[in-house]
């Protein structure tokens, strides 16, 4: 637990800035667009601002012609999404004005709720001293409360553990709808469950309060119950902010919405986004928001900035095509004018497969080094992570120095090594390090217990000659296992023993197949609130198995590759290529960009096609996507995909067929004078060595075309 950190709000006794004391030319300053909302009338508000346009120059400079039109900053409220753009802002507004960035109340969210609470916590049940739970803490509380009120239910595997019931509590909060609602749509055949889950979140804010306890989402939820419940409280803050202003509006969720209607119930608001670049919904952001806020606040003046300062003419025409193709109201229509010197075209790039995907990737990659450019100059984004397995294989093996914006390299990531540490105890009994990563995950087991339990079953592999993992289902070690784990112990050693059996006779691929819907998948949906993401991962390891002859031989690889992505140390000052999932790109700009795996099933992804998602914000990050290019742009999509070991077509994506083909250069992979050769000699191949044994498809060996 932490304490939140009560910082003072000056908000009294400060002179107001006589107006026209500053200096600012704010026409010279701003573009037309930018000044035209810069210096707009007081009222509401909303300012769509395209890609790369200038939005944060806008909204400093809007806090600044605030002040110098006499607004006291004490009556200017600044909501954003991050720490760190709130500072920037108001230090910008401190260097422009000289009005320090301590006399306005501005920050995230969060930030501002606690604030609120520290205030007006109390009418609500909330002590003003109450403390903040940290995400460890908030899990442990709600564990504790679980078993409280039913001590059997994390003794059964089919129910999920307390991080996943967070996660459906939290989203359920934030989106304003009943956690049973959430909770039906991932466990719709388990009716007993979502009633389970009902009580255990209404005990859960019980017990917080009772405690003086708050969590993350308290901070907006108590906040906005305080301006519903605490007439006085609402007053004071609708009287106190003349003005209310909101960056990235496009990314609020419906309890963040409510908050800053009910704040600015005088329609003193303007909020600053892009409906095109609205790409969280998956975790609680609404874009109805955006697009009915015009209802919300009636006579709202909607101001576009258009103009975009990052990307090439012929990089812009490619996005704004993209944009033509979606539906929306003609007041959201935006189309970004370049201004920066013409480029080439975007180039289209089919390749036979992931494996040639990265191959071409990192040719053109080693092009733009040769003639100058520097690695972190260059961005590779992707849908999802398992997308660019291939490429950081390829970038471990010809040591590229990478960082990953979206977190953990491929192989380094938990659930990853856990599976990969199943098949490499079956492969080696005497591998321990393996043993304990999967055998510890088990409730009620350690490490003294799990070595206890593998010695057994190595002295009874001796006794009886029979196998060790056949030997771990001996009666005997079963008694040994701890009550709460014996369901999980079957589970796990009969998926050991399905692998065994499969390994020297299957394919690789089958044998991970087995591993992946085995045990560990059970798992997986219990403990994970992110399982779905977890779970294309683990199917991206079948496809990877499949280039290989036998088990021994990928594991190997599989090893070194982990091995030396781990040990891989980034020099201070040293230029590294950035990989990113595009959701972690947003508001990062490259000179050159790739964005990998434009294929159907894979972008947009196969729950979208199938209306189980949602298509039209695949299309969004696919603008988001392109628009983070400011010099070339390259689209690149396999044409092949193996799925359990068999070669499947993909067809490009769909947002690349919308497309007129005169907005981009197709670039035919197999009529380069390349390693990749005639495209007549896919599925015979050559093979070129990396190092170590000679061998199809062998470790330290890879496929050209």
């Amino acid at each position: 637990m932490y304490d939140y950190e009560d910082e003072e709000d000056d908000m009294f006794g400060s002179p107001k800035p006589t107006k026209g004391e500053a200096t600012i030319d704010f026409k010279s300053e701003l573009n037309a667009d930018q000044f035209r909302a810069v210096t707009a009338p007081f009222g509401p508000a909303l300012v769509l601002a395209g890609a790369g346009s200038g939005k944060t120059r806008t909204l400093t400079y809007r806090v600044a012609y605030l002040l110098t039109e006499g607004v006291s900053p004490e009556e200017i409220l600044l909501l954003t999404f991050t720490n760190k753009a709130s500072k920037q802002m108001l230090d910008r507004v401190e260097e422009l004005t000289g009005i320090g960035a301590h006399r306005f109340l501005g920050g995230t969210f969060h930030h501002v709720g606690g604030q609120v609470l520290r205030l007006f916590g109390d009418s609500i049940g909330l002590p003003r001293n109450f403390t903040i739970l940290d995400d460890g803490d908030s899990d442990a509380l709600l564990s504790e409360v679980i078993r409280d009120l039913d001590p059997d239910f994390f003794k059964s595997k089919e129910n999920p553990k307390a991080k996943p019931i967070k996660g459906m509590i939290s989203y359920a909060r934030n989106v304003m709808v009943s956690v049973e609602e959430v909770a039906k749509g991932r466990y719709p055949s388990n009716t007993e469950l979502l009633a389970k889950i009902d009580a255990f979140m209404r005990e859960y804010q019980e017990t917080k309060i009772s405690r003086g306890l708050a969590d993350y989402d308290d901070l907006l939820v108590l906040w906005l119950k305080v301006l519903e419940s605490n007439q006085e409280a609402a007053k004071y803050y609708q009287e106190r902010f003349s003005h209310v202003l909101v960056d990235e509006y496009q990314d609020v969720n419906s309890l963040q919405s409510k908050i800053v209607d009910k704040i600015a119930a005088n329609h003193q608001i303007m909020a600053v986004g892009d409906d095109a670049q609205c790409i969280y919904t998956w975790r609680g952001a609404d874009i109805d928001q955006i697009l009915g806020f015009p209802e919300r606040h009636p006579g709202a003046k909607i101001f576009k900035i258009e103009t975009n300062y990052r990307s090439s003419p012929e990089i812009l025409k490619f996005a704004n095509g993209i944009l033509e193709n979606r539906k929306t109201d003609e007041n959201f229509t935006k189309t970004l004018k370049p201004s920066q010197p013409h480029q080439g075209l975007p180039t289209v790039v089919p390749t036979v497969d992931a494996y040639q995907q990265a191959n071409f990737i990192l040719s053109k990659v080693e092009q733009l080094v040769d003639n100058g450019t520097s690695y972190h100059n260059i961005a590779i984004l992707y849908r999802a992570h398992y997308h660019a397995m291939e490429l950081q294989v390829e970038l471990s093996r010809r040591d590229i120095p990478f960082v990953i914006t979206s977190g953990l390299r491929f192989f380094e990531q938990a659930h990853v090594k856990d599976l990969v540490a199943q098949l490499r105890f079956v492969v080696n009994p005497k591998d321990l390090t393996a043993f304990l990563r999967f055998a510890c995950l088990l409730p009620k087991i350690g490490e003294k217990t799990a070595v206890k339990l593998l010695s057994m079953a190595e002295k009874i592999s001796s006794e009886k000659s029979i196998k060790v993992v056949t030997a771990l289902s001996d009666p005997n070690i079963l008694k040994k296992v701890p009550v709460n784990a014996k369901e999980d112990w079957v589970g796990l050693v009969e998926t050991l023993q399905s692998i065994e059996l499969l390994t020297g006779t299957a394919t690789p691929s089958k044998v991970v197949d087995e591993a992946v819907n085995g045990w560990y998948h059970e798992y997986l949906h219990a403990t994970y609130e992110n399982w779905p993401r977890r779970e294309e991962d683990l199917e991206s390891l079948i496809d990877f198995a499949s280039k290989y002859d036998n088990l021994a031989e990928m594991l190997t690889q599989l090893i070194l590759l982990s091995s030396e992505s781990g040990d891989r140390v980034v020099r201070p000052g040293e230029s590294c290529l950035r990989l990113s999932t595009i959701h972690q790109s947003k508001g990062l700009e490259f000179p050159h960009v790739f964005i990998i795996g434009l294929a159907d099933g894979l972008f947009p992804n196969r729950r979208a096609i199938d209306g189980e998602g949602d298509l039209e914000e695949e299309r969004r990050l696919f603008y988001v996507a392109s628009t983070r290019a400011e010099k070339s742009l390259h689209l690149v999509f396999p044409m092949l995909s193996s799925q359990n070991g068999t070669q499947i077509r993909m067809m490009q994506s769909r947002f690349l067929k919308e497309l007129p083909q005169s907005g981009y250069e197709l670039y035919n992979v197999h009529a380069q004078q390349s390693t990749f050769g005639n495209p007549s000699n896919y599925g015979k191949g050559k093979w070129s060595q990396y190092g170590g044994k000679q061998g199809r498809g062998g470790s330290g060996y890879r496929r050209s075309f």
